[in-house]
């Protein structure tokens, strides 16, 4: 992508730098918003249509407004990519309740959404990550109780973020009542005696779309998977854990508070997955377009 971006806000294609949405906005008054994160690979949306079902959710749970159709948002976004050069991009759109004529937390009567999307090129994660893992921390869920839905206020994923880099990890793990339930930016899986590990989706993480993939993979590829919670407890004795999200896809935690999982390196079954993951994109670079 060569030049300014060009970025979608409220009805029209603009110049990024030209972007800008009212102060009295709820989004930045109040976080009164929710988002996705879609990648493009080779300018082809990935698994738009369950996006689109996670972003239905996160605007129903929240009472905003659908601003567009499922073929409404595509064509919009597909022109999007084209306008940014198309190749390897996240879009990122966000839906705030829009912009009132005073700050107060009760809804606003006759208001219109605010509607923003913008494309991003996909930068190539370090190469130490895949040849060596990552490292994590185990930290408290402060979060809210409904991570089911991809709101913007994401404060307590910031700081919960930040702590772990502050400890040199790349990620949190987070426990609430014993039980890991995700990462700060991401959803959790773990290995023991060869089986993949996920918690059930519920109110306490997010449905995550990779999540999902990955498991179509694992399943695809004989693995035996289990869908269940995970006791804080049972990440000490993990083979592998594994963390999964719509731009870094799957990364193998090789440390964690300090301490080696496993043998301290990816182990085989990431090895596999991510693989298939990497086929399963190469696939959809090549594909017709739609």
């Amino acid at each position: 992508m060569s030049g300014q971006p060009i970025v979608w806000l409220n009805g029209g294609f603009v110049p990024l730098a030209e972007a800008c949405v009212p102060v009295l906005d709820r989004g930045f008054l109040l976080g009164d918003g929710v988002y996705e994160v879609i990648p493009a690979y080779g300018g082809r949306l990935f698994r738009l249509e369950a996006h689109l079902r996670r972003l239905e959710h996160s605007l129903e749970a929240t009472r905003i407004p659908f601003p567009f159709t499922p073929r409404e948002w595509r064509e919009l976004l597909e022109e999007l990519i084209g306008r940014n050069g198309g190749s390897d991009l996240s879009i990122y759109l966000q839906v705030t309740r829009g912009a009132a004529a005073h700050r107060d937390h009760a809804f606003p009567e006759g208001v219109e959404p605010t509607v923003f999307a913008m494309a991003t090129p996909i930068r190539p994660l370090p190469r130490r990550w895949l040849e060596e893992g990552i490292s994590a921390v185990v930290l408290d869920d402060i979060r809210w109780e409904r991570c089911d839905i991809k709101s913007i206020s994401l404060l307590a994923n910031v700081l919960l973020r930040q702590q772990a880099l502050d400890a040199d990890a790349q990620e949190a793990i987070l426990v609430r009542d014993g039980q890991a339930t995700e990462g700060a930016a991401s959803n959790l899986f773990m290995v023991i005696d060869a089986t993949v590990i996920t918690p059930p989706k519920g109110h306490l993480l997010l449905p995550g779309i990779t999540r999902d993939l990955v498991l179509e993979l694992a399943e695809e590829g004989g693995m035996a998977v289990a869908e269940r919670p995970i006791e804080a407890r049972e990440l000490a004795t993990a083979d592998e854990i594994w963390v999964t999200s719509s731009t870094r896809r799957v990364l193998a935690v090789t440390r964690l508070d300090g301490r080696p999982v496993g043998e301290g390196r990816p182990g085989p079954l990431w090895t596999r997955i991510h693989a298939a993951y990497a086929a399963h994109v190469g696939r959809l670079r090549t594909e017709e377009p739609s």
